[in-house]
């Protein structure tokens, strides 16, 4: 299982992108996306997000 970001929620603070240790979240203009082929399913990302904005799927 991966995690991804919802578009909606995000407020493209970048909080997660600083925590991920694979490097798998980038910007993409003014929000954040999660590669899911690089994602590792650790949920260091998920605890960072301060709208929770990030899910396992």
């Amino acid at each position: 299982m991966v995690y991804q970001i919802d578009a909606n929620t995000c407020v493209g603070c970048g909080a997660c992108a600083g925590n991920c240790p694979v490097s798998a979240i980038k910007e993409n203009g003014d929000k954040y996306e999660i590669d899911t082929k690089l994602c590792q399913g650790c949920g260091a990302c998920e605890s960072t997000c301060p709208v929770s904005a990030i899910s396992k799927q």
